[in-house]
């Protein structure tokens, strides 16, 4: 697939969809009746992807308002939901049978965005409630999200607090956008031709976050003829996803764009050159945001055509106007 401005669009057909906790999209269904609406997810976001919202703690049958629910150590090593109103009412079962029965509904699902802090949604520092301590302390997981989070390893995944920060962002977004693509080969039939295809233009997008998973993943696809290729495709992907959850670095980044320079630097002018150089060095240095030599990259790639780097991903991973890259 080629990596072109025509991949995306505001009103493209293929639109991802991304579950999302239902307060984040502004459903009222808070303990307190209210919302805790994300502007970034309703208003940016819902421009590119369809949103399938999700509240565990209403699906369970707690009504809206009502009381709170906190994580409780009820015995060693053993957490529950317990409601803050009456102690004798504990919804641990039930909330991870619907995270188990859930999980299963989202084979469809290209991401999913949870509440942070939620004893329910939470994937990490949650506040749990020990004996007779004063002070919680945030090392839980709330129980819903645990079952989806092992069940479904390599769904891309995160809190709407993280989104804040730009680099956690860019890696969720650009996961998302990667599994929905993986998700479209799959739903065509594995086939070993397809998957080198679609590894071919992941070469790059894999590279710029862990090289070792990118020389892993070139020896799954090379023996991927040899075996059960639905096995050698769940061991791709999971290892993938696994490698593109590493966070990319400036020196990453510039890494990348020489072995991308390498392609057409022949039919570079010696200005071309080393200017396209000077920027790939500058953001190394964190002088300046990858887009920019990737944006004299391309500007070169349409001047200089060629059909490998024109079908990398790494070159647009993600739409341009969400401008994902312009703070990394």
């Amino acid at each position: 697939m080629t990596a072109s401005c025509s991949t995306f669009g505001k009103k493209t057909l293929n639109r991802p969809k991304i579950a999302v906790s239902s307060c984040l999209l502004g459903h009222e269904v808070r303990f307190d009746g209210g919302h805790k609406n994300s502007r970034y997810v309703s208003d940016i976001l819902s421009e590119y992807f369809d949103f399938v919202p999700l509240c565990p703690e209403v699906a369970i049958g707690l009504g809206v308002p009502r009381p709170t629910i906190r994580l409780v150590e009820t015995a060693p090593n053993v957490i529950d939901a317990v409601s803050n109103a009456d102690s004798s009412l504990v919804y641990s079962r039930e909330l991870r049978e619907y995270g188990r029965k859930t999980a299963p509904q989202l084979n469809n699902i290209s991401g999913y965005i949870f509440k942070k802090d939620s004893p329910s949604c939470g994937m990490s520092r949650v506040k749990i409630y020990r004996g007779a301590q004063k002070m919680p302390e945030r090392v839980g997981v709330g129980l819903y999200a645990d079952e989806i989070m092992k069940a479904l390893p390599n769904l891309p995944m995160e809190e709407e607090g993280r989104l804040q920060d730009t680099r956690l962002r860019e890696n969720f977004l650009e996961r998302v956008f990667l599994y929905s693509r993986w998700q479209a080969f799959r739903d065509r039939g594995y086939t070993s031709r397809g998957l080198v295809e679609f590894h071919t233009a992941q070469k790059f997008a894999v590279l710029a976050h862990d090289e070792t998973v990118y020389r892993e993943l070139g020896r799954i696809v090379a023996k991927a003829g040899e075996g059960d290729i639905s096995e050698a495709c769940e061991a791709y992907i999971a290892l993938l996803m696994k490698g593109m959850s590493v966070l990319t670095t400036p020196k990453k980044h510039a890494n990348v764009l020489m072995h991308i320079m390498g392609f057409f630097k022949e039919s570079l002018s010696a200005e071309d050159k080393a200017e396209l150089l000077r920027l790939i060095d500058a953001h190394r240095e964190g002088l300046v945001p990858v887009i920019v030599p990737i944006t004299l990259i391309n500007y070169f790639r349409k001047k200089y055509p060629n059909e490998y780097i024109d079908g990398q991903t790494y070159l647009e991973p993600h739409p341009p106007e969400l401008m994902l890259r312009n703070a990394l």
